[in-house]
This record gives structure tokens, C-alpha cells and sequence, in this order.
């Protein structure tokens, strides 16, 4: 099975990114896993400017399906005295698969000292605690995971997630690894029928300049209050270990039936 870092190890510089290749283990479907993209992605932008300012924001499209060997670029679509926007373009044989816009930003000065971000109240699983990895060869395979399942909506998820491999990664990396890894929340609403889904965009909004966690620990929610005509609107958030909220997000999901 190889890890992102091994991906990421492997991968060739190019003037204006890297190329590299996305295996099996990393998809889901006939594409690469979200956070695996957006992952590739924001590495490739971290490299395409000097002493960038924290990242603070993610817009993402999940254009077309992505697998085996890709192209990564990173463009600079501005650069101001505060806030760096760089665009992230992941291409396959087949095509443009993925695109995101990232917002680099330092802390800025202000009067403004608002925080009502809801704090978690779970705790994170104990060393002993008999959490369940995801089958091989499949993208949940590269986690660990933990599910929460009391006083959730039927269109809801509550799960501690963690990467099997994650030593040495980028702490923004690893986050937009992992904020992807829920189901879509539409898909409770079939219980055990199968039915295709397949994420269109992703808004992230990082709440901190340096994400942390304790053993790789990490809570995340996906929640629908709608979806009709095949398309679900969910919002999305992720705590640390010690209940901070590090990242908020919405996520649009297209459904095949």
C-alpha cells in the first residue's frame, strides 16, 4: 500500500508543479479520492511561492476522474501585501480532473474577536480503544477510523479519523487529507442500498494558521438539511483532539439515483 508521503517522495518537479502517480489504494471509484487530490494540490501551491502566509481558505472542483499518473501545476494569480491567491490544476490522460483556488493569508490586525465555534465534546479514542481500518486497495484503506452514532440525524456523520501514515507531513496537508473522508451525508438517507454519489465542489475555511492534533486524531462532520433533484448540499467541519474546530466547509454532492 503506498502512503501520500511516499507519493508525494516520488514525485518529479516540473517548472511549473510535479508530475506523479495516484495508485490503486488511493481511489475511490474510477477517481482519485478527494483529499488525496486536494492534497497534491496544496503541496504544489505551497511550492509555488516563497514564505507564503498561512493557507485560510480552499474552493474546490471535482472536475473529472483522476487515477494513475497526473500533472500538478500551480499558478500565482496575485500576490498582495496581505494575501496570496494561487490556482491548482491536476490533469490526467483524460483530461482537467481537478481545480482549486487557495487563499494564503497572514493575521491581520483587528477589533474584531469573535469565536463561536462550537467546541467538541467527545474525546478521541483511547490507545486501546478497537477502531477499524478501511478494506485495501480502496482509499479508506490509508486510515483509521472510529465512528460516532449516538443523537445523529439521518443524514449525518460523527467520525475520529486518522492517517495510517502521516509522519513528516505538512499540517495543512494533512488536513485537507483528511476533511474529505466522511461518506457524502445524502448517502445515509439509502440505508443499505447502494447508489452512486460523487463530490462536485468543496469550500474549506481554516480556522487556525497551524492545525494540530494528539496521535493524528481528528472529528469530522458532514451534515444534509437538503437534497432533491440530485444534488445535496452538506456542511462539513473538523476538530482536533482536544475539541478545537480547525476547519469549517460545504460541499456540494451530485446523486445517481
Amino acid at each position: 500500500m503506498t502512503s501520500l508521503i511516499e507519493i508525494l517522495a516520488a514525485a518529479a518537479p516540473t517548472e511549473t508543479g510535479f508530475t506523479a502517480t495516484i495508485p490503486a489504494n488511493w481511489l475511490q471509484g474510477r477517481t482519485a479520492y478527494g483529499g488525496l487530490s486536494s492534497a497534491l494540490a496544496l503541496h504544489a501551491a505551497q511550492a509555488c511561492e516563497s514564505d507564503l502566509p498561512p493557507l485560510r481558505s480552499a474552493q474546490v472542483s471535482f472536475i473529472g476522474p483522476l487515477a494513475g499518473d497526473v500533472t500538478v501545476t500551480a499558478t500565482k494569480l496575485r500576490r498582495g501585501r496581505n494575501a496570496a491567491f494561487i490556482q491548482s490544476d491536476i490533469t490526467s490522460e483524460a483530461g482537467l480532473g481537478y481545480r482549486a483556488m487557495f487563499v494564503f493569508m497572514a493575521p491581520q490586525s483587528s477589533r474584531i474577536d469573535l469565536d463561536r465555534a462550537t467546541p467538541a465534546a467527545l474525546k478521541p479514542p483511547e490507545a486501546d480503544t478497537k477502531f477499524y481500518v478501511g478494506p485495501e486497495g480502496f482509499f479508506t484503506g490509508n486510515f483509521e477510523f472510529l465512528d460516532q452514532k449516538e443523537g445523529l440525524g439521518d443524514a449525518e456523520w460523527l467520525r475520529w479519523a486518522r492517517l495510517r501514515d502521516r509522519d513528516g507531513l505538512d499540517p495543512m496537508v494533512e488536513v485537507m487529507t483528511i476533511g474529505d473522508a466522511l461518506p457524502p451525508a445524502a448517502l445515509k438517507l439509502f440505508g443499505k442500498d447502494f447508489v452512486p454519489l460523487s463530490s462536485l465542489t468543496w469550500i474549506v475555511n481554516l480556522l487556525t494558521p497551524a492545525p494540530t492534533t494528539t496521535d493524528g486524531w481528528w472529528l469530522l462532520t458532514a451534515k444534509s438539511d437538503f437534497a432533491r433533484n440530485g444534488c445535496s448540499s452538506q456542511t462539513m467541519a473538523v476538530w482536533n483532539a482536544d475539541g478545537v474546530k480547525v476547519a469549517e466547509g460545504m460541499q456540494s454532492v451530485a446523486i445517481f439515483g
